[in-house]
């Protein structure tokens, strides 16, 4: 089993306070966070010569330890209200090539799947169109007792719908103070929301997409809707700093990850799902029938089977 003396504490103590926005509607200006730095990392590797292979080993002993988490979570839902009705959300957003996807298969790969609700968010088909931004999202929320993540979710319908124009000003303006009030709900709910924002820079992810076409492997990742995108950057990046900014609440905080460093990012979003599981102080729970009665019955059919 992990023990808590392996893995390292992120330097300053809780990483959330070191990544997370400002609640208050304080404006974010992601230009003054630099995509290549590391908050954070503790000073034993932040000089070392292997940062990489270091925060690997630590992402997989902190997933060992969330593995542990996530299964008390998991019985604390067979348990009676309002400890079973429990979950966590964590919502990733990024630009292009930001590294949702990486992210999901590092950090909650290491978790069992049967506890895990993962969903991707695209472009809303002709039936979600005609229902409310949020009704596909509230479609697939966790159940009790599971970790969600979502890659992509209802922060599109401020992001691609305001740079894109899919809808006018006055409506997706309006959204910030609905996905408030949602999340809040959500928070009401027993619902633990975990926000990540994967910042790249925009020379990593023309890299990244260079990559992509470089690599026959990686053509499936590609679209060629991403050049278009890209062109927009400024725009996306405005639109990023206001949902940032006006959407990070108490409730539901949002963190800005710099992620040009794949090593730090998934170091990172590892830390911040440990640290939001002590919060919940997780224990397996109580039986809730006679086990010493129960391992006679059980001693007693063993013996009659030989």
């Amino acid at each position: 089993m992990t023990t808590p003396s392996e893995i390292l504490a992120p330097t300053g103590a809780d990483l959330r306070e070191l990544l997370r926005v400002a609640p208050g509607g304080t404006p974010v200006d992601l230009a003054a966070i630099d995509p290549r730095s590391t908050p954070g990392l503790p000073g034993v590797a932040a000089t070392g010569p292997d940062r990489k292979g270091w925060a690997r080993s630590q992402v997989r002993l902190i997933g060992a330890e969330l593995a542990r988490q996530q299964e008390m979570l998991f019985a604390a839902a067979r348990t009676a209200e309002p400890v079973g009705s429990r979950r966590i959300l964590m919502v990733l957003q990024a630009m292009d090539c930001g590294g949702k996807d990486g992210t999901i298969k590092r950090v909650a790969g290491a978790m069992n799947p049967l506890g895990l609700h993962i969903r991707s968010f695209g472009a809303p088909t002709a039936e979600e169109l005609r229902h409310h931004f949020l009704w596909r999202i509230r479609r697939a929320l966790p159940a009790a007792g599971y970790l969600g993540v979502f890659n992509r979710s209802h922060y599109e319908d401020v992001l691609i719908a305001r740079v894109d124009s899919l809808v006018d000003e006055a409506t997706w303006q309006g959204r910030y103070d609905e996905i408030n009030a949602f999340e809040r709900e959500l928070a009401d709910d027993g619902v633990t929301v975990v926000k990540v924002m994967l910042h790249i820079s925009h020379a990593e992810q023309g890299a990244r997409l260079l990559s992509r076409l470089t690599d026959p492997r990686k053509h499936w990742k590609y679209q060629p809707a991403d050049i278009d995108a890209r062109a927009r950057w400024d725009d996306y990046q405005a639109a990023y700093e206001e949902a940032l900014s006006r959407c990070g609440t108490d409730a539901a905080p949002w963190f800005v990850v710099p992620a040009d460093r794949k090593w730090y990012r998934d170091w990172a979003v590892a830390h911040l799902l440990r640290e939001t599981f002590a919060d919940l102080r997780l224990e397996y729970p109580a039986a809730t029938f006679d086990v010493a009665g129960e391992r006679q019955r059980l001693v007693r059919l063993l013996g009659q089977d030989r």
